[in-house]
């Protein structure tokens, strides 16, 4: 598996914090799961957004019980994926970056820069809160918001 330079570094980050966080008495099996959890999310988002797997995300990426916060969707894994399907078919060429991500317990947080195509030049941030159960995902919350061109400040949405 081939991941993006920026995600290779990210995930080399969050590993090496985990490994230090495991010197916490009690924390060494919680800090395998983050780790685990954050590794498989980053996966599982780089199937379906960069590699339009989905065939193998939902084999490798979804639980049975999937409950969805996003209200425009419906729960259940198919509702998502097929919501993928018809996004790669009215934008084949959208791109996804993701710039930081986090896991706490079953929790694994991931912040991406999405662009609908290379002429969006602003895209959206994006923030998927992701729950996980025996690594795959169970429950889904995501918070949308375009990039706008002007700011009161001079910091990026990123």
């Amino acid at each position: 598996m081939k991941f993006s330079p920026s995600v290779s570094r990210a995930l080399a980050v969050a590993l090496s914090a985990a490994v230090l966080g495991a010197c916490a008495a009690g924390s060494e099996t919680q800090t395998k799961l983050e780790a685990a959890n954050l590794k498989k999310a980053v996966y599982c988002m780089e199937l379906l957004e960069k590699h339009h797997d989905l065939e193998t995300a939902e084999r490798e990426c979804f639980g049975e019980t999937y409950i969805q916060h996003t209200p425009w969707l419906p729960d259940g894994k198919e509702a998502v994926l097929n919501t993928f399907a018809a996004r790669l078919e009215r934008n084949p060429d959208k791109t996804i970056e993701i710039k930081r991500m986090a896991a706490d317990g079953d929790l694994v947080w991931i912040h991406l820069h999405s662009k609908s195509s290379a002429d969006d030049a602003l895209g959206n941030a994006v923030i998927n809160i992701f729950r996980m159960q025996d690594g795959k995902f169970v429950e889904h919350w995501n918070v949308v918001q375009a990039v706008p061109e002007d700011s009161a400040n001079d910091n990026t949405m990123f």
